[in-house]
């Protein structure tokens, strides 16, 4: 049985990726697709129980996910873009939890003002990996991506507090406005304060592993030992892994470049693995939510769920375009700062709000009974409803943003080509300060090899110098003819062709170790690599 039950459990991540896998080949989002497989999954015969296990969602799944998109993220342009951050991920979350919680107490019968305070609190938060992930692969305007993103990293800890200090109401365990302030401030900078702690040290420690392998275990650590000591002290976990990831990936330039190659490859399988396991699981809870509903009426049930969804989706509307205008209206500097955004993307923004798994793994965390034994009444309504609406946001939302962003005509290729024309500046004066240094150490040295090199090398300088300029024409001159360096990388590339061809042969002809013709591979496709960054 246990073998059976471990071949599950293994079956689980792997199909999720073949799934995942699936879906970005044939160009569909892959949230809603996988949400789709594991409620396909549940009707089939024989199929076990997956409960999603609140400890594990919260404490494997989330900090991964955060640290991730912490440290992929820009400080800069998080903190440029702090104020529509803020609105959001506090603004946003309060306003919802108000909103929808006397709603839900008004139109559920057998909920009451706390419990669904409870409801309201689990459903604020706009999960980080749907929205991010779509947004991403649509290619929209990296502000409105840093905004999403911004949000997605701070929101849970507003909600996750929220949640707690509503519980405790719920419970009769005891509730004030200043004890639900104080604890809201308290887990805010506490977290703060353990991220800010613990980056510079794993930063520093990091600069003196001098080991590529050993530096790359430190990030994957990192969020793990942030989460754990924020909670430890009742601070919140959520801050504490995304600044500690913020500080990180902000320093991360510092490292060497072998370190960052395996940061980044790891981070991409991670992400890749527990985002496609995330959205199957939440698929998979169906039976389980509907186990606590034997006794509720169906229709009315299908009536509240519906309801509750609707409010979730206009209070975000609600919300998004008064809170963006009026600071508009009202200051000058706002408005200077913020230009460029037009309604069109806070359209965007309003219909980003997917609900994900840190909703449903803290429904699942609800107690049966507190301490005093005293069961918590509404439990399986506050599931029911979490599910659902978590369900409806990824499907509906999932499923239609890309033909909003396309209906919207929302585009980046002005975007792009003031990247572009940024990094080819920047190729440019770094290709100078590089060929500058190479004359001032040729003043000091002489011989035959170095005189050598140093023409090897300035003829390689000047080939960069132009590089990027000539990117922006896609390869080609004026007259449309190839320029050098793309005459170079096509002809680099038919030589790595080649020079593979003979190593596999010689592998299997057994005149090479596997051992060897995986490292010299990893070096072509390196090279390769940088011959296509066009």
């Amino acid at each position: 049985m246990e073998a059976v039950e471990a071949l599950g459990l293994l079956a689980l991540p792997v199909c999720a990726v073949a799934v995942a896998a699936v879906a970005r080949r044939i160009g569909l989002s892959a949230p809603p697709v996988l949400v789709l497989a594991g409620l396909a999954a549940t009707f089939l015969p024989g199929m076990p129980d997956f409960r999603l296990d609140p400890d594990i969602a919260l404490f494997v799944f989330l900090p991964p996910l955060l640290f991730a998109a912490a440290w992929e993220s820009s400080y800069y342009n998080l903190r440029e873009n702090i104020r529509p951050i803020a609105l959001l991920s506090v603004g946003l979350v309060l306003f919802t939890t108000f909103v929808l919680g006397y709603v839900a107490y008004l139109v559920v019968p057998g909920l009451g003002l706390a419990q669904a305070f409870v409801l309201a609190a689990l459903l604020a938060p706009p999960d980080a990996v749907a929205a991010v992930g779509i947004a991403r692969k649509l290619g929209l305007p990296r502000r409105l991506i840093t905004i999403l993103v911004g949000e997605s990293l701070f929101n849970d800890a507003t909600a996750l507090t929220l949640f707690r200090v509503a519980l405790a109401a719920a419970a009769g365990v005891g509730f004030s406005l200043m004890d639900g302030v104080g604890r809201f401030l308290f887990a805010a900078l506490a977290g703060a304060a353990v991220g800010l702690v613990l980056g510079p040290v794993l930063h520093w420690l990091r600069g003196r592993l001098n080991d590529p392998l050993v530096e790359t275990v430190v990030p994957v650590l990192a969020p793990f030992a942030a989460y754990l000591t924020a909670e430890a002290l009742h601070a919140s976990g959520v801050i504490a892994v995304v600044v500690a990831g913020l500080y990180l990936g902000h320093r991360s330039t510092e490292s060497a470049a072998k370190t960052r190659l395996l940061s980044g490859s790891l981070w991409m399988v991670v992400v890749f693995v527990l985002e496609s396991v995330v959205f199957v699981l939440i698929g998979l809870q169906l039976p389980l939510i509907l186990d606590t509903l034997s006794t509720r009426n169906p229709v009315t049930l299908a009536w509240n769920a519906a309801v509750i969804f609707v409010v979730v989706v206009l209070t975000r509307f609600v919300w998004v375009l008064p809170a963006a205008y009026v600071p508009l209206w009202v200051s000058r500097r706002v408005r200077q700062r913020e230009v460029g955004l037009d309604w069109r993307h806070r359209v965007v923004v309003a219909w980003a709000g997917m609900r994900g798994v840190v909703s449903l793994a803290a429904a699942f965390a609800i107690p049966l009974k507190n301490d005093e034994g005293i069961v918590f009444p509404g439990r399986d309504l506050v599931l029911f409803f979490t599910f659902t609406t978590v369900l409806a946001t990824l499907l509906v939302h999932g499923l239609t943003f890309p033909a909003l962003v396309r209906r919207l005509g929302i585009g980046t290729e002005d975007e792009r080509h003031a990247d572009a024309v940024a990094e080819a500046g920047a190729q440019h004066a770094a290709a100078r300060a590089g060929l500058e240094r190479l004359e001032a150490i040729a003043k000091n040295e002489t011989g035959g090899y170095v005189e050598d090199a140093v023409r090897r090398l300035r003829t390689l300088s000047e080939d960069r110098q132009f590089s990027a300029w000539e990117r922006l024409g896609g390869g080609t001159g004026p007259q449309g003819e190839e320029v050098p360096t793309a005459v170079y990388r096509r002809l680099r590339r038919e030589m790595l062709a080649a020079e593979r061809e003979v190593f596999i042969r010689m592998r299997d002809e057994r005149r090479i170790d596997d051992e060897v013709l995986m490292r010299v591979m990893r070096e072509l496709d390196l090279e390769e690599i940088m011959l296509s960054r066009d």
